[in-house]
């Protein structure tokens, strides 16, 4: 691996006082990035721990104290700074990934930001629950996997920042231990918002994605709440409310379902939830964003304070993930591949309306229960 260099530059806090967006808010953390080479302070691993929106994450170590940590690496440009800053801002929260260094490099002869974070070693959420082997996962479990994402999200919108990119690959866990933080990753997407005409890059991942950034209205922070609802959904019975019908990222059909807020709570998956959790889903998925709950709405609500008090209500969750992991994958595929791809002018965005608003993988397992 290349050894990274020294280059002369600005720290993001004096970029962030250059081009006036006050860089010393009350409460916010701001991190200096160094110059010196980064080998200097940890010792760089080439074992890839995943890939980012806009950078590769690799292990490191602390010559200090020998910690591991993740290193993201990013190429310098004026969108690799817009996600270090955010996130440096936002890392404050328990809930959010921690930076605990940037230094501005040069790396296989590029300019490159490189970010050093905490190492998340307990996997994502979704796998985690599919994993688990101790019993049924519960309502009462959801509802505190869902307080710590709105911990997070509300930390973010505090700060006027909307992360655009909420999903269960971007939630992670500390360690394997029961007693690990669940905390929100990769802010590639993240915008600085202070009007709803603020955000309006069409920047999204299809199965969490709000109605209102398929067409041409504007959208903000609200289109984080649409994302919260579909991953509440998805903890609560094991499969996503939206589906593409025909292969395609997003289909012409899932878009006119995703607009119209065509979804269902189909039994026997959503037989014994409890009614106020399917009525804070749907105060999160209302297709309007003007009518759509805020996070302090969320926070307020009474499933989500009331969290230790929820039913403990065994879910199919958890079996429904390892026995349809395969179309799990699929979703998941999908995804990342429509990260590519969904950069597109929304204007240009057609959508037709299909004859039928089937959910084709709802339809495969009702068919596998039928045959059995």
């Amino acid at each position: 691996m290349e050894e990274p260099m020294m280059v002369d530059s600005h720290p993001l806090e004096e970029q962030a006082r250059m081009s006036g967006g006050g860089g010393s808010r009350a409460g916010v953390c701001v991190l200096n990035t160094k110059s010196r080479p980064i080998i200097e302070d940890y010792i760089i691993s080439s074992n890839v721990l995943g890939l980012g929106i806009n950078g590769k994450v690799v292990e490191c170590f602390s010559k200090r104290n020998q910690h591991k940590y993740a290193l993201k690496v990013l190429r310098d440009c004026p969108k690799a700074r817009r996600e270090v800053d955010l996130h440096c801002r936002a890392s404050s929260c328990p809930h959010v990934v921690a930076i605990i260094d940037v230094y501005e490099n040069v790396y296989n002869n590029q300019k490159c930001l490189l970010v050093v974070m905490e190492c998340m070693e307990g996997g994502e959420l979704f796998q985690r629950i599919q994993d688990r082997a101790d019993g049924a996962f519960t309502e009462r479990e959801a509802a505190c996997i869902m307080r710590e994402i709105c911990v997070a999200v509300q930390h973010l919108h505090l700060l006027n920042i909307a992360h655009r990119d909420l999903k269960p690959e971007n939630l992670l866990y500390t360690t394997a231990g029961n007693d690990a933080a669940l905390k929100l990753t990769d802010f590639g997407f993240a915008k600085e918002t202070f009007s709803k005409e603020s955000l309006q890059t069409p920047c999204y991942t299809p199965y969490y994605v709000a109605p209102e950034v398929l067409g041409p209205e504007k959208y903000d922070k609200s289109c984080d709440i649409w994302s919260l609802g579909v991953i509440m959904y998805i903890l609560l019975c094991g499969f996503p409310p939206f589906y593409s019908n025909h292969g395609h990222a997003i289909s012409p059909g899932m878009k006119k379902r995703i607009r119209t807020g065509q979804y269902t709570f189909p039994n026997p998956e959503w037989a014994n939830v409890s009614q106020d959790a399917k009525d804070l889903i749907k105060g999160m998925l209302r297709t309007d964003p003007e009518e759509r709950l805020t996070i302090f709405d969320v926070m307020k609500n009474k499933w989500i304070v009331q969290y230790a008090e929820v039913p403990q209500t065994p879910l199919h969750t958890s079996r429904i993930l390892r026995e349809e992991g395969d179309l799990w994958q699929e979703v998941q595929d999908e995804m990342t591949r429509s990260l590519a791809t969904m950069r597109v002018d929304y204007d240009t965005l057609q959508i037709k309306a299909l004859d039928s608003a089937n959910n084709s993988l709802l339809s495969k397992r009702r068919k596998k229960v039928t045959d059995n």
